[in-house]
């Protein structure tokens, strides 16, 4: 008898563990306790991917679809499409949702921002998309663009927040400089931006940082429950892979870690093998060594073990690589943005005739967009060492940070 008590109290909290509540909601969850409020009467747009989900998984298509109160009439698709379908660069189609019928229109294809003919009929448009927290991915890009279009054609425009899954205080990075503004630097801000996609647009409507100062009419439907200290683990929501290489929520710890690096194509970062982001390799570094030498480093939070794989595709394919494993022991503490530079440092000295920014010359330009100034690149490239850059790379955060205190939400 006391044996079949114990089996079911551990059962039980086995389910509770497995079926507990996640301790945020997010937007769309909002939104539907508020009945739709701010969406009544309206014609309505919708810009999301798979990660416009509630916290039981349902499509936010779906939930505004089925909505009696909503009149759902245009998809839009940003990068990878409205249902996960495209590859990571390549361009969206417009197509004909299956699921509900509605037109999908692309905002990654031969358009990025939403024209007044695929606006046409539409008088609110809303934004439903999981950030990583890193300016590079495309998704804030979109956001922006579709913002200034919303403005410019006289529509409401409504964010349904999500967490930054890098929490709301980790900030690292310089801001983007005139002349390196690109789709995947599209605003002046840091690479590790510290803001939820409903911060991001009150700060860019409110300093008239999009086009010509265009402001529009924006309401942010805010979350419930999360705050600046949470990094996506802490939320206890699940993670709906963002796009393929980001299939678990550390994977956007990793994705600053390395994304910049991976620009150059000059080492492997895990991309075609089963560790996107979580490794630097390459066909002839001494990995032993190198995991020694960045150890030697003491970074804070960080730990790094040797490793040899093959990729499955992309950079490398089929060659053996040797490299490290990169391990996060603190998330708080570790400078992420920074690992990818100390990396190039110790495996100069291992190959000090080596010159991947030379080898790769062709990728230098989208190097520099990614890192936001082609300063970073200039100054490291002379003597291979982070300390000649660590000052650069820091010193816009304090300024920074004062200038969107004001357009936080959550504290």
């Amino acid at each position: 008898m006391k044996k079949s008590i114990l089996t079911a109290l551990a059962f039980t909290l086995f389910a509770c563990c497995i079926f507990a509540q996640p301790k945020v909601k997010t937007g769309i969850e909002v939104l539907r306790e508020r009945n739709f409020d701010i969406l009544k009467g309206k014609r309505v747009g919708l810009i999301t991917n798979p990660t416009g989900v509630d916290g039981r998984l349902k499509s936010t298509v779906d939930i505004l679809f089925e909505a009696d109160e909503v009149n759902l009439v245009a998809l839009y698709a940003p990068e990878h499409g409205i249902r996960g379908n495209f590859t990571a660069g390549h361009h969206v189609e417009d197509e004909r949702d299956e699921k509900t019928n509605l037109p999908v229109y692309s905002l990654h294809g031969k358009l990025r921002k939403p024209t007044p003919e695929i606006l046409a009929g539409v008088d609110i448009l809303v934004y439903d998309i999981q950030d990583i927290g890193s300016r590079s991915y495309t998704y804030i890009s979109t956001l922006g663009l579709a913002l200034e279009a919303a403005a410019e054609n006289g529509i409401e425009f409504v964010v349904l927040d999500r967490p930054n899954p890098l929490g709301g205080e980790k900030m690292e990075g310089v801001i983007t400089r005139s002349g390196f503004f690109s789709f995947v630097s599209q605003f002046a801000i840091p690479y590790v931006h510290g803001l939820t996609a409903g911060e991001l647009a009150k700060f860019l409507n409110g300093e008239k940082m999009l086009s010509k100062g265009v402001q529009c009419m924006l309401h942010v439907v805010e979350m419930h429950g999360w705050t600046r200290s949470m990094n996506f683990v802490d939320t206890q929501l699940q993670w709906v892979m963002s796009s393929p290489h980001i299939p678990h929520a550390v994977s956007a710890f990793f994705y600053p870690v390395s994304g910049i690096l991976g620009e150059l194509y000059g080492y492997n970062i895990g991309i075609g093998y089963t560790l996107p982001f979580e490794v630097f390799a390459g066909g002839s570094i001494d990995a032993e060594k190198l995991a020694n030498d960045m150890n030697a480093l003491n970074l804070p939070g960080l730990i790094f073990r040797p490793v040899h794989f093959r990729p499955y595709y992309s950079h490398a394919k089929d060659i053996e690589q040797h490299g490290v494993q990169i391990h996060i022991t603190d998330y708080g503490k570790a400078p992420l943005s920074l690992v990818q530079f100390y990396f190039l440092q110790e495996v100069r000295r291992q190959e000090p005739d080596r010159d991947v920014f030379a080898e790769n010359a062709h990728r230098i330009n989208m190097f520099d967009k990614v890192c936001g100034s082609d300063e970073i690149r200039i100054r490291f490239s002379e003597n291979y060492k982070v300390e000649d850059i660590i000052d650069i790379w820091n010193r816009d955060i304090p300024e920074y940070r004062k200038r969107t205190e004001p357009y936080l939400i959550y504290r």
